[in-house]
């Protein structure tokens, strides 16, 4: 997750199997929480609600009652910090049930293989 080309790669894979919104969703997080200013994060945090938590949303993530609950509670005054255990429990899933499948991956696999030595050609 740290690494651009990584998450680039994985976020690909997490499309085939319809669930790059679990992605898209910590990625959002990490934005909010580097955000400082409170009306930036009144907002980040109004539309990462909406996008990734709301049940209305197409794009909703599957979080356990327990933290939705918690949510919901916070975004009274929401924080950068609002959905720090959601983004956690959403990386654990992806963690234990994604990556270990795209470690398996044929485009992870594709990623592991020399590239063929380039043929010299003179003419």
């Amino acid at each position: 997750m740290h690494s651009p080309a990584g998450r680039s790669v994985f976020r690909a894979f997490l499309r085939t199997e319809y669930s790059e919104e679990n992605m898209l969703f910590w990625l959002a997080c990490e934005e909010l929480k580097a955000e400082a200013n409170r009306h930036v994060v009144d907002e980040k945090a109004r539309l990462i609600y909406e996008d990734y938590v709301s049940i209305l949303s197409p794009k909703e993530v599957s979080l356990d009652s327990r933290v939705r609950e918690g949510i919901n509670r916070k975004m009274q005054e929401p924080s950068a910090h609002t959905f720090d255990d959601a983004q956690l429990q959403i990386y654990t899933l992806m963690h234990r049930d994604s990556y270990p499948r795209f470690l398996s991956s044929p485009t992870y696999r594709a990623l592991l293989l020399p590239e063929p030595p380039q043929s010299s050609s003179e003419a």
